[in-house]
């Protein structure tokens, strides 16, 4: 029987930030992780060089059925506190765009932050750990795992959500949730490409590679970003960011002409070009391929641009600042970067992160029903959550 004060599962993000504070009150704290290795996600994380946090980051870049609940461990473990940390260790970073910090060398800089931090703090951590099953008396937990049987006095849960199942994601934290008689919404795929029905399909697979600059909308939050067609359907960050906000059998709204109007560009052409064709003016403007797979999808006349009525051109101009598509659906949890819904936060204190119903069990990141925008701001909910959950367990 192993003796700790507390015990935290999940060695990512949330996990080893909560380990580490916990560490820090002089708790003794082991972190249990069925994988290979800690932080896999955050590896993985902004093309290897992890996107840890945004500048602009508060309340409002948060989803979740209270979107109160956040506000706490946000207003208490800010973004500024973790880039003090991330200087304080001499990480070099850089803003990449809207706010956006990513690291300028590796991702494993931030696991290593994260692991002094655990050693400084007399953490232990024990990675291919397989947990067979969790009990209560007393007010102790007991912890059965391949590695032995742990007792403690708090239990973190930090398990992630459902979205890459491939770097080891599974419905555990849920299921403990459950057991403890504990909410858990239902949950989706959040910051995930779409896939398209096969007739759009069909019209737009040559147009795979291609980025263009977009306004997207979805049950009316919009997101101003680049948008990548793709062989099955539409990512890029506008797509991943309005993912989160779309229901299937919603319909989304795009704007690919966020700064011009092709009224102004087709009415300036018959003016000062009349005899150049449709294709030539807009591709001006938008790659050529993709002009050529709208003039026909919609089916534009694509003739000289002298002999288009006001009403063509009104049309194309519609089109294309609000271009309307019902996406087939998403690529799911394979590709997802998060998990939309979980623990219920009705559930849980805010000020905590404890179960109301159950004294000394905490959940924080990702398997808690909040779940951020696209740049960092699901990190700063790990920082955050494993931080007011640290001051406590």
């Amino acid at each position: 029987m192993i003796q700790k004060d507390v015990v935290v599962i999940g060695a990512g993000a949330a996990g080893l930030f909560c380990a580490a504070e916990a560490g820090k009150r002089g708790r003794s704290v082991e972190v249990l992780d069925h994988g290979k290795k800690v932080g896999r996600k955050i590896l993985m994380s902004g093309g290897g060089r992890c996107n840890f946090t945004n500048m602009y980051a508060s309340p409002e870049n948060f989803i979740s059925t209270n979107p109160h609940f956040c506000k706490s461990a946000l207003s208490r473990y800010t973004q500024w506190d973790f880039i003090s940390l991330v200087a304080e260790y001499g990480i070099a970073y850089h803003e990449k765009t809207l706010g956006q910090l990513f690291c300028d060398n590796s991702a494993s800089d931030i696991v290593n932050l994260l692991t002094s931090e655990c050693s400084k703090a007399g953490v232990t951590i024990q990675t291919r750990c397989e947990i067979s099953h969790i009990e209560k008396v007393n007010h102790v937990f007991t912890v059965h795992t391949s590695l032995g049987v742990y007792q403690c006095e708090s239990l973190v849960i930090a398990t992630g959500g459902l979205s890459m199942p491939k770097i080891g994601a599974t419905p555990f934290g849920y299921q403990v949730a459950e057991q403890f008689g504990l909410n858990v919404l239902p949950t989706r795929a959040g910051l995930v490409p779409f896939t398209l029905h096969e007739n759009d399909k069909k019209a737009l697979e040559g147009l795979s590679g291609i980025a263009i600059d977009t306004s997207a909308s979805c049950n009316d939050t919009a997101f101003r970003e680049a948008m990548l067609f793709t062989h099955r359907g539409l990512s890029g960050p506008s797509m991943l960011q309005v993912s989160s906000y779309w229901e299937p059998g919603d319909t989304l709204h795009i704007d690919m002409q966020p700064t011009g109007s092709a009224i102004d560009y087709l009415t300036e052409a018959q003016n000062t070009t009349p005899d150049v064709q449709l294709s030539t003016v807009l591709a001006k403007y938008y790659p050529k391929r993709l002009v050529q797979a709208f003039i026909q999808l919609h089916q534009w006349r694509n003739e000289p641009v002298k002999r288009l009525t006001p009403a063509e051109i009104e049309t194309i101009d519609k089109q294309l600042s609000d271009w309307q598509v019902k996406p087939n659906g998403t690529e799911g949890y394979r590709t997802a970067e998060v998990t939309l819904g979980g623990v219920d936060t009705d559930e849980l204190s805010s000020k905590t992160m404890m179960s109301k119903k159950e004294e000394g069990l905490f959940f924080i990141g990702e398997v808690v029903d909040v779940t951020g925008w696209l740049g960092g701001y699901n990190f700063q909910w790990a920082w955050s959550s494993g931080w007011a959950a640290g001051q406590f367990v």
